[in-house]
């Protein structure tokens, strides 16, 4: 099939922003073109069966949803939901001797607390804490689809002196440790800093502090929700939100050059088997910076630098665990933190940093099919099976350009061993095998992601995290690129990262001048 000519808009990347953005702009009755390279849209939010013969359907790279705003569900009519988890966490410890740990949501939260920690004290630190995050996320998270307001105009409106020198001026190790006692309250606390985000709790560059932000302003209350269906679920309610409104989606599509005078642009693609040029009155790009730079013949930005483990899993069922005063279905029902104390994060940090791999790998894992069951064929949930979804952190891109697949097969060994200790026994024997015989598990590092995704150096974000707020480089919307008609929707925009929307949302009302 052949495109035609001249669109309003066309759009370089079929990800979820890539396909809010063709939805709004489609929908206000502008033409829209959107090319894709791969076989499929959805980018990184997308669900597979990743297991040859097995009916489970993962949310293979991005996993779960809170930066989503309903705006965009309810102006573009999308049939989606998500699903509450029913504990928020669950950490593992071991305190005099025995097996304990703490359960974080319901009704048994500050018991839990008083029972590791011998009082209440970090239970009503934690409530005092997380009730200023909630302020800031109410009056923060509406301002991520408007024009970007000044930095002293969000500072008026977060209304909290000390909650904006704790998120926006010291390094959030400094709130942290005022706060809290415990180590391991400490590092569980911390970890929403460290989401695909190599640093320091007190790195003086504050990235951490902006990936906290963004952790727990989404939705408005810091909730991070499943996605019902899996992540694919919801690019597939883009997709036909998009071609319902008139776009023109073409997958195996893939884009190699963006000419532009600032009023016009061209766009070139090849096929697997042809080559096109098409006209657009504007472009706008859902691929990173790099390659926005790239495509046009810019300058590249400075390189970036993933740092996550991203593990996939099917159980034939939940392992034990050693707390025996915990169901497996309470401890995985929301994030299980592995290895994810306060000092054991800064080890893994100093270790990765000089290049080691570190000896007690931090994670989390999440098991999605406790909360959305129907990612499981009939069979599967009949017999018990549950996924597993585990991300690492402290991984940099750097502990795998000597050799990505021993690093990847130690780094998981390391991962799994740190899970073992805490488990009545080995997570090896709950793994589902494939049609093969296979163990139903897959790892991915940054350099696979950067791979498979084009993922700059494989990171989740594009790029390091942006303050929500206006500066001198930033443009109205915060997607402007020096060329007046190419705009940027991508993680890598102000307000990006995460499975949001927003660069989408806001790289449409830029071009419809709102």
């Amino acid at each position: 099939m052949t495109v035609q000519r001249s669109y309003d808009a066309v759009i370089v990347g079929g990800g979820h922003n890539g396909l809010v953005a063709a939805a709004y702009l489609a929908r206000a009755g502008r033409s829209v073109l959107v090319l894709e390279r791969l076989p499929d849209t959805g980018g990184a939010a997308v669900s597979t069966r990743p297991f040859p013969g097995v009916d489970a359907r993962l949310s293979r790279y991005s996993y779960l949803v809170s930066l989503l705003p309903r705006k965009i569900v309810r102006d573009l009519g999308l049939r989606f939901a998500v699903a509450r988890r029913t504990v928020s966490s669950y950490t593992p410890a071991e305190r005099r001797g025995r097996a304990t740990g703490l359960l974080v949501g319901g009704a048994g939260t500050r018991e839990s607390f008083a029972a590791l920690t011998g009082s209440d004290a970090e239970y009503a630190a934690w409530q005092r804490f997380y009730a200023m995050t909630g302020r800031v996320a109410e009056r923060v998270f509406p301002t991520l689809t408007e024009p970007l307001p000044a930095r002293e105009e969000l500072r008026a409106r977060v209304a909290d002196d000390d909650a904006w020198r704790t998120l926006f001026e010291e390094p959030v190790g400094v709130a942290i440790e005022e706060h809290f006692d415990d180590d391991l309250v400490r590092g569980v606390v911390l970890t929403d800093a460290l989401i695909g985000t190599f640093a320091d709790a007190h790195d003086p560059s504050l990235v951490q502090n902006r990936c906290f932000l963004y952790h727990v302003i989404g939705g408005g209350t810091g909730e991070w929700n499943v996605p019902v269906g899996g992540m694919g679920a919801l690019t597939g309610a883009l997709a036909d939100a998009a071609r319902s409104a008139g776009a023109d989606l073409r997958t195996g599509h893939e884009a190699v050059r963006i000419r532009t005078d600032g009023r016009a642009a061209e766009v070139a693609f090849r096929t697997s088997d042809a080559e096109g040029t098409v006209a657009a009155r504007h472009v706008l790009v859902g691929a990173s910076p790099h390659a926005l730079a790239a495509l046009l013949g810019d300058p590249a930005p400075p390189p970036v630098e993933g740092a996550q483990l991203k593990v996939n899993m099917l159980l034939k069922r939940l392992p034990r665990l050693k707390d025996r005063g915990v169901d497996p279905r309470d401890a995985f029902a929301g994030t299980f933190h592995v290895s994810e104390g306060y000092t054991r994060l800064a080890t893994a940090y100093r270790e990765a940093a000089t290049g080691r791999l570190p000896s007690a790998p931090p994670s989390e894992i999440y098991c999605h099919s406790l909360s959305d069951p129907s990612i499981l064929g009939p069979d599967l949930a009949a017999r018990g099976f549950q996924t597993l979804t585990l991300f690492g952190l402290h991984t940099p891109a750097r502990l795998f350009t000597s050799g990505n697949d021993a690093a990847r097969a130690a780094l998981l060994a390391a991962t799994v061993a740190e899970l073992d200790a805490h488990l009545d026994e080995p997570l090896a024997d709950c793994l589902a095998t494939d049609a093969d015989g296979r163990p139903c598990i897959e790892a991915r590092t940054p350099l696979d992601l950067e791979r498979d995704l084009r993922l700059p150096g494989g990171h989740i974000f594009h790029g390091d995290l942006a303050w929500p707020y206006a500066t001198d480089a930033t443009g109205r919307w915060g997607v402007e690129t020096a060329h007046a008609n190419v705009l940027l929707c991508g993680a890598g925009a102000v307000r990006g990262g995460g499975v949001s929307g927003i660069p989408g949302h806001n790289a449409a009302m830029a071009v419809l001048g709102r």
